[in-house]
Parts: structure tokens; C-alpha cells; sequence
């Protein structure tokens, strides 16, 4: 099934979320932390004469951050702004028109502007003289076809472009497949060799779920790097909102899981209430863990199924993403975060039946900090949706220190997709969670109480030559909001999986936060389950 374009879609949710759907806030604060200063913009961490375009983007940034913020939307004729899906889907770029087509290993190929992309971008080329040259927009790069063709002569050769995407042979040397697209706002998706589209990454999130509405920063301008080859490629970007003025460089290798470099280089025009780096987007409409069952014979769907943190004293916390009745806001607070990110990771097609949509090969995104993560929060928002059209899950972290009017902040990380999971590790792994009635039919009548009572299960697999021993091994549940009882761990599935049950009776229908892990003789040999329940109202 196909998804609209992510940034209409997020501006309707924060425009829902604003008027006036209830918001819960709950923090899983893992440790007392130290204060830690963040990193600005320093001639440790700017390229100079390194990368003297780059740094020219920098600059550029730099001094756009001290004056107020305009919108370019490059002269664009209102009706190519006002054309629908329909008529945008009939205009397609022609592949033979591709960027180094037959001169090199990429290509790249490009969107037209108009519908929901209303504020083109700027595409430069660099080439092995290391000068920049800016790529007009051409319309014979594109066939008009249907309702489109009265649209075909209001483009100039300003009129800048939607976005692109990248194409480099992952799976075999005789097609190029698309491995990278940047389209709408700051986002951009990737795959890996054995993957389809699904989850999206940002290059900046501001002010998400918060009452005033999010700001979406934009990029404005691209510099594609031509590589050489079997080398990956380059994409240095500018990026503009009404709060913030950034530069960016990406390098990024194609290949079985796309990997990306990324830094970024940020200046405040504004104060900005919530800062989000690294921010992910993507959408669970129902899973194993609804409590909810919809009408659909497929039983589940959803591109990313949880959120996983790996913290500095290497805890690893799993946080299963639901789809709650009214939006949802959580936190896990640490300093220097060893990694996290948003994973597909039940990969099994079985658990999805969708020939159309694969769920079942949607990728996760994992992130590994290098510079500027200090302290901070892993933020996950959840809001609610009726339809998996609608990308309601966002995850990003967000700095502790403010970031107002002045400031410079610098970021480095690297992105990565992944397949189910993103490390091999020793400790028991999640694989599935599941809930219901605590109690068997008919007693419900008996005690009111036991009807809105919870049972959770929750299935880890057993670490390679491990078996459960009952006398040394303990089922550890914690609880906020809500009585935990009937704790319970045993061997499933032929001792591959151990299973930790128990129930949860929320206190005055509040929701419920709760962590649960397996010990050793007082040593956690399992990840963290960390969930949040909210009683059905």
C-alpha cells in the first residue's frame, strides 16, 4: 500500500495533536547524571581549507542564522503548487536523463517540484575539479503524460527540483538500484540490498509534540559529490527553518545494510524548546502487542516495531511501540549513549500476510553516536492514527542543554540500516510481546477488578548454550501507576525461549509504566523491557 508524503503527513498529526488530544508525559530516568556541556562549532570540528566547499556551506549557514528567515520557492507557478496526487504521479523523470548515466557506478535521478513540495531545492555538481556547478532544472528530463501535460511549460530553468534519489548496482552489476532518496522537508529514506522503503530519517526535528506545533526545517540547497570508483558518495546540504540555520555533510556507502557519516553544523536563530538530532519517523498502526484487534486479515501492521538503547554502562533497553488512544510521550535519559534506533524486528512474513507492502523487509535505522550526544533523552512520541497511510511514530535525541538564539551546536554520528537487529549481543533478546485478559471467561462477572486487569508475555530467546535454571534465575517486574503480580518465568519453544508472565492491574486507569528483566544470581542476563501501558477508556 502506498504512504503520502511524510512532512504533510506530520504537519496534519501536530496540527491534530494541537487541538486538544490529551498529553502524557513519562520519564525513564536510568541514573543520577552529571552535568555535561555540549559541543559548538569549533575549528576543531569545521573542515576549512579540508573541504573548502564545505566549508563555504558552513559559513553560509553561519551568517544566514543572524538574519530572519525567508522562504524561496523559486518563482514556482501556483498552478504546479496546486496540482493533485494523481496529476504529480503522471509526471516522470526519464531514466536516460540521469545524472552520470553510463559515465559512472551512481546515478542520480530527480523530482519535479509542484503538489506538497512547494519550496524547491537548489542541486549543485562537483566534479574532480573540486568546483561547484549548479544543475538547471531541464523539463525534458521528464515525460507529462495525462492531466500533467498542460503543466509541462510553467517550469524555467530556475524552477529547482522536489528532491532526488540515488542509484548504485547493491544487487547485481547489470541494474542500478535506487538506494537513497532526499524528498520533502529534511527527510530522507535508505535501504539496504534486501530491503524496501519504509522507516525515514531527518536530518533536524524542532519543537515535535509540543502544544505550540513542530517546526519542520527544510533543505534548501544540495552539493552532490561526483565519486570515484568504489568509493561512496557525498552530499553536503544547507538546511533552513524559522528557528535554525545548518549545514550537513553525508557520506554514504550502499551495499547489504546503507551506511551513512553523518555531521551536521547548527546555529539558533531562535530559541528552540526541543532540539531533535537524529530524529526517526515511521508508523505502527497495530502489532502482537495490541490490545485492540482491527478488522484486517492481515495480522499485523507496521514499518518499526520498537525502539532500542544501548546506554553507556551498556544496559539495553527494548521498548516495544504501540498505538495509543491519545498521544504519548516518553524518555529514556542518559550521557553518551553507546547507540539506539528504531527496528522492523520481527522480520518474519508470516506475522504480516502483506504482498504489497512486505512489512516483513522494512528496515530499522540505527544510530552510533560519535560527537556532541552528551546528556540528553532518547524521546519517543506515539500518536494516534486509524490508518497506516500516516507515519505516527517519531524518535529522536534531544540534548539537554538549551539551544537558543546565538548558540552553535555540532553533531557527528553514523546511520545505519539494519535487519532485524543491529549487533549480535549475549544477552536475552525481546522477540515478541503479547497481552490480555487476566483472567478466563466468565469470571470478569465475578470481580469487577479482575476484568480490567492485564496479563503480559513476554518471549525472550534463551542466549546460545544457556538453559533456564529456576533456583538461580529471577524474573525481575517493576511498575509505575499500576500493581504488578503472578510473576512468572519458564522454558518455551524447546528451552530457545524463555518466557517471563505477569499481571498488571492499573491503579484508577492511569497509565502504567513498567520494566521487566530476567537475573542471574542478581546479574541482568537479559535486555530491558521497557513499556507503557495506557488502559482502553
Amino acid at each position: 500500500m502506498s504512504k503520502l508524503d511524510l512532512f504533510s503527513i506530520s504537519k496534519k498529526i501536530t496540527a491534530g495533536a494541537k487541538s486538544g488530544v490529551a498529553m502524557l508525559f513519562i520519564s525513564v530516568f536510568l541514573m543520577a547524571l552529571q552535568a555535561v556541556s555540549a559541543e559548538e562549532v569549533n575549528d576543531k570540528n569545521q573542515p576549512k581549507s579540508a573541504s573548502p566547499v564545505l566549508q563555504s556551506v558552513i559559513d553560509a549557514a553561519r551568517v544566514s542564522a543572524t538574519q530572519s528567515y525567508e522562504q524561496d520557492d523559486h518563482g514556482l507557478n501556483s498552478a504546479l503548487k496546486e496540482m493533485d496526487y494523481t496529476t504529480y504521479r503522471s509526471i516522470r523523470f526519464k531514466s536516460e536523463e540521469s545524472l552520470w548515466r553510463d559515465e559512472n557506478d551512481y546515478e542520480v535521478q530527480f523530482f519535479h517540484p509542484g503538489f506538497l513540495y512547494e519550496h524547491p531545492v537548489t542541486i549543485h555538481t562537483i566534479g574532480s575539479d573540486n568546483a561547484p556547478v549548479r544543475l538547471p532544472f531541464d523539463k525534458t528530463m521528464f515525460s507529462y503524460d495525462g492531466t500533467s501535460k498542460a503543466l509541462a511549460d510553467l517550469t524555467d530553468t530556475k524552477s529547482g527540483f522536489a528532491g532526488f534519489r540515488l542509484h548504485y548496482p547493491i544487487k547485481n552489476a547489470q541494474y542500478k538500484d535506487e538506494f537513497a532518496v532526499f524528498l520533502g522537508a529534511s527527510y530522507f529514506r535508505l535501504v539496504g540490498k534486501n530491503q524496501v522503503y519504509g522507516i525515514s530519517a531527518r536530518g533536524l526535528a524542532i519543537d515535535t509534540a509540543l502544544a505550540k506545533g513542530e517546526e519542520f526545517p527544510h533543505f534548501t540547497e544540495f552539493w552532490i559529490v561526483e565519486p570515484k570508483e568504489g568509493q561512496p558518495i557525498t552530499v553536503y546540504a544547507r538546511l533552513e527553518s524559522p528557528s535554525v540555520a545548518g549545514a550537513y555533510k553525508f557520506i554514504i556507502q550502499p551495499g547489504l545494510d546503507t551506511k551513512v557519516e553523518v555531521q551536521s553544523w547548527l546555529f539558533a536563530r531562535e530559541d528552540v524548546q526541543k532540539l531533535g538530532i537524529a530524529p526517526f519517523t515511521s508508523m505502527f498502526l497495530y502489532g502482537e502487542n495490541s490490545e485492540k484487534r482491527h478488522d484486517d486479515y492481515r495480522p499485523e501492521v507496521h514499518d518499526s516495531d520498537g525502539v532500542l538503547m544501548v546506554t553507556h554502562a551498556d544496559e539495553q533497553i527494548w521498548r516495544p511501540i504501540t498505538n495509543p488512544a491519545r498521544l504519548q510521550i516518553t524518555s529514556l535519559s542518559d550521557i553518551s549513549p553507546k547507540g539506539f534506533g528504531m527496528l522492523q524486528r520481527d522480520g518474519e512474513w508470516g506475522n504480516y500476510l502483506d504482498a504489497e507492502a512486505n512489512y516483513h523487509l522494512r528496515p530499522g535505522l540505527w544510530v552510533t553516536p560519535s560527537q556532541g550526544f552528551d546528556k540528553g533523552r532518547l524521546e519517543v512520541v506515539e500518536i494516534p492514527t486509524k490508518s497506516e497511510i500516516h507515519d505516527n511514530i517519531v524518535a529522536f535525541w534531544t540534548p539537554e542543554q538549551p539551544f537558543n538564539a546565538g548558540d552553535s551546536r555540532y553533531f557527528a554520528y553514523t546511520l545505519s540500516t539494519v535487519e532485524q537487529n543491529p549487533f549480535k549481543g549475549e544477552l536475552a533478546r525481546v522477540v515478541r510481546t503479547r497481552q490480555g485478559k487476566a483472567v478466563l471467561p466468565g469470571d470478569e462477572f465475578k470481580d469487577e477488578r479482575l476484568s480490567k486487569t492485564r496479563q503480559f508475555s513476554i518471549d525472550f530467546t534463551a542466549p546460545e548454550g544457556a538453559e533456564l535454571d529456576a533456583d538461580a534465575m529471577k524474573l525481575v517486574v517493576q511498575g509505575v501507576n499500576g500493581t504488578i503480580s503472578q510473576q512468572r518465568l519458564y522454558a518455551v519453544a524447546d528451552g530457545k525461549e524463555w518466557r517471563a508472565t505477569f499481571f498488571v492491574q492499573p491503579k484508577e486507569e492511569q497509565t502504567v509504566d513498567m520494566r521487566a528483566y530476567i537475573e542471574h544470581d542478581g546479574k541482568r542476563i537479559s535486555e530491558v523491557w521497557n513499556y507503557v501501558y495506557q488502559p482502553l477508556q
